[in-house]
Formats: C-alpha cells, sequence, structure tokens
C-alpha cells in the first residue's frame, strides 16, 4: 500500500493561522478617538415635575398623661383613662390605631444639693388614621375621654391619589428636562438624538407633624366649639435626568 506524500498536510498548517489572521484583521474595529468623541457629544440635563394635591387623611398621635405619688397608682390611672380612649377611638372606626408609647418615670425634687422623690408621672400614648373633614370631632371626644396629650397630627393624601400624582409628576419632570436639551442643542445649532441614559427620582415625604401644646390641650376640654383641623395641600415633586446624545 502506497501513502500520499505528507507535504500537503505542512501546506495546510502554514495556510491556516494566514486564513484566520486575515479574518481577524477584516473585521470593523472602532477607533478610540471615535468612542472617545461618541462619549463626548452628550448632553446632560435635569427637569422638575411638581403636583399638588388635597390631603384628606389625618395621622393623629395622642394619649394620656398622669402624675401621682406612687408608681403603682399613676400606671393604674394612666392604664384606665387609655382604655376609655381606645375604646372611643375604635367606635369611631379609626384607622391604623397602634399603642405608640408606655412610660413611666419617678419625678425629684431637687433642693440644697440634694434629690427627693416626690411622685411618679406615667404617660401611655397611641397613633391612628382618620379621615381630616372627621379629625376635629375626634380630637375633641378624645380629650373628653380621658386624653391629656395631642403630640402632634400630620397629613397626607391617600396611596392612589399619590401615585397618580407621581406619574404626572414624572411626565413633567421628562418633558422639562427634554425641552431644556433642546433649547440648549437650537442655540448651537445642533439636534438632539437619542436618550442614552435615564435616573429617576421619587416623590417628597408628607409634611411634617404639627405638635399641639399642652394648653391647647386644656382648652379642648373647655371649649364647646368642635376643633377645625384643615389639611392643606401635599406637594408630590419627581425630577428625571437625562443623558441625550447629539
Amino acid at each position: 500500500m502506497k501513502f500520499a506524500p505528507l507535504s500537503w498536510l505542512h501546506q495546510v498548517r502554514y495556510v491556516l493561522p494566514v486564513a484566520i489572521a486575515t479574518t481577524l484583521f477584516s473585521l470593523p474595529m472602532v477607533s478610540p478617538t471615535l468612542a472617545q468623541e461618541q462619549l463626548a457629544r452628550m448632553v446632560t440635563v435635569t427637569g422638575r415635575g411638581v403636583e399638588s394635591i388635597p390631603t384628606t387623611i389625618s395621622q393623629v398621635r395622642l394619649g394620656v398623661e398622669v402624675q401621682g405619688r406612687t408608681a403603682e397608682e399613676v400606671q393604674q390611672e394612666a392604664a384606665r383613662r387609655t382604655n376609655a380612649v381606645v375604646d372611643l377611638l375604635r367606635s369611631r372606626n379609626v384607622d391604623q390605631l397602634t399603642t405608640t408609647g408606655i412610660y413611666l418615670s419617678p419625678q425629684y425634687d431637687y433642693e440644697n444639693g440634694s434629690q427627693e422623690l416626690v411622685g411618679y408621672t406615667a404617660s401611655n400614648t397611641v397613633s391612628f388614621e382618620i379621615p381630616t373633614e372627621q379629625a376635629g370631632g375626634i380630637l375633641d371626644a378624645s380629650v373628653s375621654a380621658g386624653a391629656s396629650r395631642i403630640n402632634g397630627i400630620s397629613f397626607t393624601a391617600d396611596e392612589e391619589a399619590i401615585a397618580t400624582a407621581q406619574n404626572q409628576a414624572l411626565r413633567e419632570a421628562t418633558q422639562e428636562a427634554q425641552e431644556q436639551a433642546d433649547v440648549v442643542l437650537a442655540a448651537l445649532g445642533l439636534s438632539r438624538d437619542e436618550v442614552v441614559n435615564i435616573q429617576i427620582n421619587g416623590a417628597m415625604p408628607p409634611m411634617p407633624p404639627i405638635p399641639l401644646a399642652r394648653g391647647a390641650v386644656e382648652q379642648l376640654a373647655l371649649s364647646d366649639a368642635p376643633t377645625p383641623v384643615v389639611g392643606g395641600e401635599q406637594q408630590i415633586e419627581a425630577s428625571v435626568t437625562l443623558q441625550i446624545s447629539y
């Protein structure tokens, strides 16, 4: 049996690397200068959108505070008054009723460099949510039931209204950002191409609580007129940052 000469194998061995190298060099390559120019030809703009919506929910924090000679005495009285307030709130079908604090602390009288135990202070606090138009009547009734502290009221819109306002604020922010880019580029005789990067920021939190002083709580108990509670408006803000090529 005769075998073919091996010279053709040597030819293949040398031809293949040449073919592969030729193919690699024939692929399109992006020059570093062109890549830098593409990166440089971008403008960054930030738009802002603001929507105002009425607040319809009041978030209330109130409680009772009792002072007396002994810890047992003040704790029992605080518990009695708190139960009365909680029963009232449940009868009014408030939402998110939650105990937020139970405190008992000694009270000292400092005189001539010494301290003397003179009694104890107990306080129990709860929080709840109620439609704002009902908040004034709830405050009055709570004080009549035994509440002696109103720690604060904050106002917010309902979740559906907030979501709708945030979407609208995002649309406004996006449009404003695009308009900014158009103005700047038009002034330079240029036009925008496409958006290459987007950064979105969310909504602002609800308005902070409005504290009510101890004297105001006493006035609630003495007054026959219902307490006015006005929620006002809540601003929903959103911002959008765009990177746009030109």
